[in-house]
């Protein structure tokens, strides 16, 4: 995936994370959901993070091998 896709992605989730704290629905890819799980879309969330790091610190010639973890 490019940068611009994974970032697009990040947005998404942000937005599906903020409906979610306003008791709202949210769409995400043409699908409507309902009662999400907060945790759920915030890991996923975490997840476009970490891809876009990687992503990010391979195009400046590093290695993106070991991970990172965050614990809330």
């Amino acid at each position: 995936m490019t940068k611009a896709q994974i970032q697009e992605m990040i947005a998404l989730y942000l937005k599906a994370e903020k409906a979610i704290l306003t008791g709202q629905s949210y769409s995400i890819a043409g699908r409507s959901l309902t009662r999400a799980n907060l945790s759920e879309v915030r890991q996923a969330r975490n997840d476009w993070e970490q891809r876009l790091s990687n992503l990010e610190i391979r195009s400046r010639g590093g290695n993106s091998s070991y991970s990172v973890s965050t614990f809330c």
